[in-house]
C-alpha cells in the first residue's frame, strides 16, 4: 500500500460526519472534509513526515495526488509537508507550488503557502522580483500570496520590497486583498510601530479603511 493510499484509508477510518459538516459549513460549503480535528489528522503522518525530512527529497507525486484529493485535509496534509521539508525548497521548486497556489484556492491554503514561498528568498533572492511580479497578477489569490509572504519575519523584513508590494495592490475593492495588506502591516508593528505607523500616515489616502484599521491595531 502506497503512502497516499495508507493516509486516505486512514482518513477514512476515522472520519467525523459532524464534524464534517461543520467545517464544510465554515469553508462556505467549497469543499469537502473528513471532520478531522488538526491534532487527529496531525498524528496520521507524523511518521511519514519524519521519515521525509530523513530522506532530504521532496516527493512531488505524492503531494500532486495528494492535492488533486477531493477532501480538504489532504491539501491540508501537502501544507504541512512542504513545511517540513522547507529547508530543501529550492526556487526550482515554486513552479510545482504555484500549481497548488492556483488550484482549490481560498484563504486557508492561500494564507498556508504564502511564507513556504516567501522562505525560499532567504537562500534564493530572486523570490523577491517573483514577489514583486506576483503583486500585480490578475488573480488576486495570487497578489495575496506576495503582498503576505514575509510574515513574521520580524527584524528580517524586506520594508521596500514590502511598501512597493503593497502600493501595487491601493485602489483594490477585494476583501482578501485589503485584508492581506492590513495584515502584513499589523504584523510588522509588533516589530517596527514606528515604520508603520509612517507608512499609514503616508498612504492613508490611497489606503483601504479596513487596512487601516487591521495595520493600527497595535500602534
Amino acid at each position: 500500500m502506497d503512502k497516499y493510499t495508507k493516509i486516505k484509508h486512514l482518513f477514512e477510518q476515522n472520519r467525523d460526519e459532524e464534524n464534517a459538516i461543520k467545517m464544510s459549513k465554515y469553508m462556505r460549503d467549497l469543499f469537502k472534509f473528513y471532520g478531522l480535528a488538526t491534532p487527529i489528522r496531525k498524528s496520521f503522518y507524523k511518521d511519514l513526515l519524519k521519515k521525509e525530512k530523513v530522506s532530504k527529497v521532496v516527493d512531488w507525486d505524492f503531494l500532486d495526488k495528494c492535492y488533486e484529493d477531493d477532501y480538504r485535509e489532504f491539501q491540508y496534509l501537502v501544507m504541512d509537508y512542504l513545511v517540513t521539508m522547507q529547508k530543501y525548497l529550492t526556487y526550482d521548486d515554486v513552479s510545482k507550488i504555484f500549481k497548488y497556489i492556483k488550484s482549490k484556492q481560498w484563504w486557508d491554503t492561500i494564507d498556508g503557502l504564502d511564507r513556504i514561498v516567501g522562505n525560499i528568498a532567504f537562500k534564493d533572492e530572486r523570490i523577491n522580483d517573483l514577489m514583486l511580479k506576483w503583486s500585480k497578477d490578475e488573480d488576486f489569490w495570487v497578489r495575496r500570496i506576495a503582498i503576505d509572504h514575509q510574515l513574521c519575519r520580524k527584524e528580517k523584513t524586506n520594508t521596500e520590497l514590502l511598501e512597493k508590494i503593497i502600493v501595487n495592490n491601493f485602489g483594490s475593492n477585494e476583501f482578501f486583498i485589503n485584508k492581506a495588506i492590513g495584515w502584513s502591516l499589523r504584523d510588522y508593528s509588533k516589530t517596527n510601530p514606528k515604520w508603520v505607523k509612517e507608512f499609514v500616515g503616508k498612504y492613508k489616502d490611497k489606503m483601504d479603511k479596513l487596512s487601516i484599521k487591521e495595520a493600527s491595531k497595535y500602534i
